[in-house]
């Protein structure tokens, strides 16, 4: 595991939940709060490990739900399953490609939501619902898969700016035989 990355997703997923509960701009424009961290465990499903997207899960899940109204906690296992479906999947997908991006992000961003949703409702807590609340989900979905790209974008670019570059091929063929002597 590349703990560079997951450290650099972590951050980004930190900076994620503090902007989308500090920005206001979406929400009064649109109607629609901002819901960036499905896009982002869609990033870490296909880009690392299991422990990868459980820990951007877990920690995402946890800030999301203390700055909302939420129980604490019951963001976790829909952004769980949304990663875990993601990445036994990861083989099957074209993960270079923006549009599959787009779709795998729009799908996550929709997914978690309505799972929370089902959670919230074994629950005793009561969820405002409506008919603007299908703008809401429709919009959310939209603004995720369009973010999932940029994430794929941005942490290539800060994984070729932080890591090594790997060194040239020398000049000699690896099969080439060298005699010595005389």
């Amino acid at each position: 595991m590349n703990w560079f990355n997951t450290i650099t997703i972590l951050v980004v997923a930190y900076l994620a939940v503090f902007a989308q509960a500090t920005i206001n701009e979406f929400r009064h424009l649109l109607g629609v709060q901002l819901d960036l961290i499905p896009s982002l465990v869609v990033y870490a499903a296909l880009s690392g490990g299991v422990l990868n997207f459980t820990i951007v899960a877990m920690c995402g899940g946890l800030w999301m739900d203390s700055l909302s109204a939420n129980p604490l906690g019951v963001s976790l296992l829909p952004l769980f399953l949304v990663g875990l479906v993601i990445h036994q999947f990861r083989e099957l997908i074209l993960r270079q490609q923006p549009f599959a991006q787009f779709i795998l992000g729009a799908g996550a961003t929709a997914a978690a939501p309505l799972l929370t949703l089902v959670l919230l409702m074994n629950t005793q807590v009561q969820p405002l619902l409506g008919w603007f609340s299908l703008w809401q989900w429709i919009a959310m979905s939209v603004i995720g898969g369009a973010v999932t790209p940029l994430w794929f974008f941005a942490f290539e670019h800060i994984g070729e700016t932080f890591s090594y570059r790997p060194l040239n091929e020398t000049s000699f063929r690896s099969d080439r035989q060298i005699k010595r002597g005389r």
